[in-house]
């Protein structure tokens, strides 16, 4: 008895979940249906060739599966324009000898987005983020696994600065 008074009891607690709040921590207005990402544009001083791709993509992904949101092309309730401002490789951690223990690649991208059901969570904003590797190293065997890093961070704040009002 006590089993099928719990089952009931999680039932109504969970269908009552519906509407502004999901299990990622999104707070998302019931009137918001709808989002659209635009093609990320580079701008960047180095092109890295797939990451306007990957950073849109994930995006997407991002919001896909952490809303109810439906993708559309246009008249998007919510809409994000991105664009990739810096990809950079410096050198950090300077040894004695004048030679860097370490390398910085840094991703900087600038994002705007645009939500026609609450003007006051419009906002234009740059988020960078950055991964140190060792210097012995190429930039060619962990350029892939770097970016991915990166991008994951990148996305996550941008859904968080959109979605996600603590």
């Amino acid at each position: 008895m006590k089993k099928v008074t719990l089952s009931i009891v999680i039932t109504i607690l969970f269908s009552s979940c519906i509407g502004g709040y999901s299990f990622t921590g999104a707070s998302i207005s019931p009137e918001t249906k709808t989002y659209s990402v635009d093609q990320f544009q580079n701008r960047a001083s180095i092109i890295q060739p797939m990451l306007a791709s990957d950073l849109t993509l994930a995006l997407i992904n991002k919001i896909s599966s952490g809303s109810n949101l439906q993708s559309v092309n246009s008249d998007a309730d919510i809409s994000f324009k991105g664009t990739i401002i810096s990809y950079n490789i410096t050198p950090v951690s300077i040894q004695g000898d004048d030679k860097a223990a370490k390398n910085r690649l840094t991703i900087s991208i600038k994002v705007v987005c645009v939500n026609r059901k609450d003007k006051k969570m419009d906002f234009t904003q740059n988020f960078s983020k950055f991964r140190d590797y060792d210097s012995s190293l190429s930039l060619n065997d962990v350029e892939e696994a770097l970016i991915k890093q990166i991008n994951e961070e990148l996305i996550e704040d941008v859904f968080n600065k959109a979605f996600v009002n603590w």
